[in-house]
């Protein structure tokens, strides 16, 4: 039975994700009219739930492995199970959020609600770039002390973020942004690209903890930290970029 733990850990952030992905598809876009009469597409406040859905997720995604360790019980089987769970949390819905953007985005425009669906298919790149980016982790043996591409979790985190930040920033700028069509086409490409490269990215697994190893881990911390206070949940973001940026400049990634 304790070698099961972790899979059951494992099985509870599929379970979560699979809750995200019914506040994402439920209600859908409602149709409402505004005291001057106009037609308004509204994007459901659900869609906020999705996201707190994802990033519990994501904190379960982080116990499995650190039970298995503590346990003494990783296996083979956890770390297939383990990837067909984050695919689901971090991959379709995390797609499916920038879908529904990528409507409400459309819906702005006239005749946006009768948009070919040719349009919105490029959100689902983001699980198919995560399905591949998962395989060809599970087949690598170079990479226990650094990743080769963006791990999903952190797309998963990134995407989770952007329900928060369209309904609680105050920034006009911000608003504008996360209402651009392009800005979306922009993050699935980026995102897609960052996970399926082989670019180095850091990894919270040491050869013996040293202070230059931890270096980009507190830097981060510390940009995550301040951003917050300044940004809002516009440094889930900020954070974003930072481990990307200093995975490169660090370059930990063992072969």
């Amino acid at each position: 039975m304790k070698k099961q733990i972790p899979n059951i850990i494992t099985l509870a952030n599929l379970f979560l994700g699979v809750i995200a992905i019914v506040y994402i598809l439920q209600p859908g876009l409602t149709l409402t009219v505004s005291a001057a009469g106009d037609n308004l597409v509204v994007l459901p406040e659900r869609l906020m739930w999705a996201g707190w859905f994802i990033i519990a997720a994501a904190v379960v995604d982080f116990f499995d492995g650190f039970v298995a360790r503590l346990l003494n019980v990783p296996s083979e089987m956890g770390k297939q199970l383990d990837s067909l769970a984050d695919v689901v949390s971090f991959g379709v819905a995390p797609g499916l959020i920038a879908f529904q953007f990528l409507r409400f985005c459309f819906s702005q425009e006239a005749g946006g609600l009768d948009i070919s669906m040719g349009w919105l298919l490029p959100a689902f790149l983001i699980p198919c770039a995560g399905a591949f980016r998962l395989a060809r982790f599970n087949l690598d043996t170079s990479q226990q002390y650094g990743f080769k591409g963006v791990p999903i979790p952190a797309i998963g985190l990134l995407f989770a973020s952007f329900p928060m930040l369209f309904w609680y920033s105050q920034e006009n700028w911000v608003q504008q942004l996360m209402l651009n069509k392009w800005t979306w086409y922009g993050l699935i490409f980026v995102s897609c690209y960052l996970m399926v490269s082989e670019l180095p990215m850091l990894a919270l697994k040491f050869k013996g903890f040293t202070f230059k190893k931890g270096l980009p881990f507190i830097l981060i911390a510390l940009v995550a930290v301040l951003s917050a206070a300044v940004f809002g949940w516009l440094a889930v973001s900020v954070g974003f970029f930072a481990y990307v940026i200093l995975s490169l400049a660090f370059k930990q990634v063992e072969s």
